[in-house]
């Protein structure tokens, strides 16, 4: 088993155990996430440094990536609007935001934007969907990523997080398909992001304000 398929299958382990402990040991989300994923992504870039984008010029890929970034946004805060009317589903979006309340709002999103988001787009992108890209081609590649992405925050045991995993991991995929590399999904995941913590929806607004 060569050492790429060993830290990928390793990575994706270490991120999903991170989740069990945030779900059903209440572990804290900002110290348990941020250095398993910086880890991941080290170990992931030394075994197969990230590309920015081998398909398309770089520059497009950064200027799609964030237009999708600021769509999936959109998309996202209509959706939630619509979903919350279920109240399950605004419980499971307030516990969520619940996890950015031991910290400063400025924080939370700092290190989702430097730490958090380009470690997970260095390890999906970068090593998983980058390396299956050469040996199988983009196609498997990007499902392979999508499907190990979402069952690695099934882990989360949160319906919001892992529809979040189903559409954002498919777009963000899909983007490292067409580009080729991990600067347009990286663009992408990053905006979505920042914008979910620093525009909130309401379910969250109502968490972070109270």
């Amino acid at each position: 088993m060569g050492v790429a398929v060993v830290v990928a299958v390793a990575g994706a382990l270490a991120e999903a155990a991170a989740w069990w402990a945030i779900a059903s040991r209440g572990g804290d989300l900002w110290r348990l996430m941020p250095p398993v994923l910086v880890a991941v992504a080290v170990a992931a870039a030394v075994v197969r440094p990230p590309v920015l984008a081998s398909r398309v010029d770089p520059g497009t890929a950064w200027a799609v990536g964030a237009a999708t970034g600021i769509g999936l946004y959109a998309a996202t805060r209509a959706f939630v609007a619509v979903a919350t009317r279920s109240t399950r589903f605004r419980a499971a979006t307030r516990a969520i935001y619940g996890h950015a309340e031991p910290v400063a709002i400025w924080v939370a999103l700092a290190v989702s934007v430097v730490v958090t988001v380009p470690a997970e787009e260095v390890f999906w992108r970068g090593l998983v969907q980058g390396g299956l890209d050469e040996a199988a081609g983009p196609a498997v590649a990007a499902g392979v990523a999508w499907l190990g992405y979402v069952a690695v925050n099934l882990a989360s045991r949160s319906a919001p997080i892992v529809l979040a995993a189903v559409v954002g991991g498919a777009v963000w995929a899909g983007l490292g398909w067409w580009s080729g590399g991990v600067a347009a999904s990286l663009a992408s995941h990053i905006l979505w992001t920042g914008l979910m913590l620093g525009l909130p929806p309401k379910p969250g607004r109502e968490v972070l304000r109270a």
